[in-house]
């Protein structure tokens, strides 16, 4: 099994359209779909903590879905950064809150069947409201209009609960995301 060959059949501004061919498990060759980004180095997600133990989710509205998605801060590292810089940069952006202390979770795929990306996921402990020199060295993308929700981690299913009554869509990654964050802190603290 493996990869023989990759092409291009649509590129736009953002995204490409490839057709993969691979050797399947008995040796047949086959051909596959997958769309990839451009001029990105990868895409990050960032689990904003404040000290006072909440989550900073964002809410905002997803052309593709056509409705408000909850979500964590995320984006492309598109910028020549490391994916660290990328999440910090897109803290600030998405949300107005910054961290000196953000630490690499995990990576992975996201869509298996339909995505080339990775997604490098980062806790962000004690995210504090960014002063306004740093606001302004990172100002918001004005494609995107964000509500920004702090919410107590021992509330977060009910309000993600609450928000899907309400008609948003929250964002799945993020069920795996909060536990995966939960779990660090608590081996944190066990060896403090």
């Amino acid at each position: 099994m493996g990869l023989i060959g990759k092409k291009v059949a649509w590129e736009g501004s953002f995204l490409r359209t490839v057709l993969l061919t691979y050797k399947d498990h008995n040796g047949l060759v086959r051909t596959w779909e997958a769309v990839e980004r451009i001029n990105t180095q990868g895409v990050v997600i960032v689990v904003p903590i404040t000290a006072a133990g909440e989550f900073i989710l964002i809410r905002q509205y997803r052309p593709v879905m056509d409705n408000y998605v909850i979500e964590f801060p995320a984006g492309l590292n598109d910028r020549g950064e490391t994916s660290a810089e990328a999440a910090g940069r897109e803290l600030i952006e998405e949300t107005g809150y910054c961290s000196d202390d953000i630490v690499f979770m995990a990576e992975g795929p996201v869509s298996l069947g339909v995505s080339i990306e990775l997604v490098t996921v980062f806790l962000a402990n004690n995210a504090v409201p960014a002063n306004d020199e740093i606001k302004k060295r990172f100002p918001p993308d004005d494609t995107e209009d964000i509500e920004v929700i702090c919410v107590p981690m021992n509330e977060v299913y009910d309000f993600l609960d609450s928000r899907k009554r309400a008609g948003d869509y929250f964002d799945l990654k993020i069920l795996g995301v909060i536990e995966l964050a939960k779990k660090h802190l608590e081996r944190c603290n066990k060896q403090s």
